[in-house]
């Protein structure tokens, strides 16, 4: 091998080695920005959690879309902020919001400045006792619920934000009660848009659910050994389920 070729092969593994390193670079930082967000929830600071994402931004939310910073912005300072803090941007007491991040997995896209990622978060909630409110939801409560996201980053002038916010709750519980004892629409979805609904999202999401439906939630990437989609058989009997749902539903809401 002569000496050209010698430095043409160490220039192309150099090159391999700096975008390799960019990439889990990458990978860090996405996984750093999401962290971050769930330690943002956890303490109620819903300015700076709006500041994540980017001005065209969306979140996807208990079958609601918000979209922008405005839609975003309404959801988390306009909605919960007032919901859950009175309006405070931070913790306050006697309100319990643990939103851990877990099982990340992060893909960043050719282009380099797109991201995919899929996570999970179990959260505990609740109000404490000696802190209720007059109004229903700041009742005493004390919950579990665990969901999955399958978000997508931007990186902007060099720096990672949320693009897309696609959280899909799949369970809740009561602390007492357990899942076994889980009521449909635990939490109720959204039935109206804003402006109709001051704090609503811009769009409602179709075929939403929460436990005791069980579904999986789409994978962003393929299976990494085979390279196919990993897609999930529907079981006939919840299908048959289902349908008997929707029928009584129908005969009821026509009586």
């Amino acid at each position: 091998m002569s000496d050209t070729d010698r430095i043409a092969t160490l220039e192309q593994q150099v090159a391999d080695l700096a975008q390799r390193i960019t990439v889990r670079e990458d990978e860090l930082d996405v996984r750093k920005l999401q962290y971050l967000y769930g330690y943002l929830i956890d303490k109620c600071l819903y300015n700076e959690t709006v500041d994540l994402f980017t001005d065209d931004g969306e979140v996807r939310f208990f079958g609601g879309v918000w979209r922008g910073k405005e839609g975003i912005r309404r959801l988390y300072v306009e909605r919960f902020q007032k919901r859950f803090t009175y309006g405070n941007n931070g913790p306050i007491d006697g309100f319990l919001l643990e939103h851990p991040q877990m099982q990340d997995i992060i893909d960043i896209q050719p282009d380099g400045v797109t991201a995919l990622g899929r996570a999970r978060s179990m959260m505990q909630a609740g109000r404490h006792k000696d802190y209720v409110g007059s109004e229903p939801h700041l009742q005493a409560r004390q919950w579990w619920e665990g969901g999955i996201y399958e978000n997508t980053y931007t990186k902007v002038d060099g720096i990672w934000r949320i693009q897309i916010l696609n959280y899909m709750p799949q369970w809740h519980a009561d602390f007492e009660t357990g899942w076994a004892n889980t009521p449909h629409e635990y939490v109720p979805f959204p039935k109206v848009t804003y402006p109709t609904d001051p704090t609503g999202p811009d769009a409602l999401i179709e075929d939403h659910w929460l436990w005791p439906t069980h579904k999986l939630v789409p994978f962003h990437m393929k299976h990494p050994v085979t390279g196919k989609e990993i897609v999930a058989e529907r079981w006939q009997g919840d299908a048959d389920r289902a349908v008997a749902k929707q029928t009584k539903a129908a005969a009821e809401a026509g009586a």
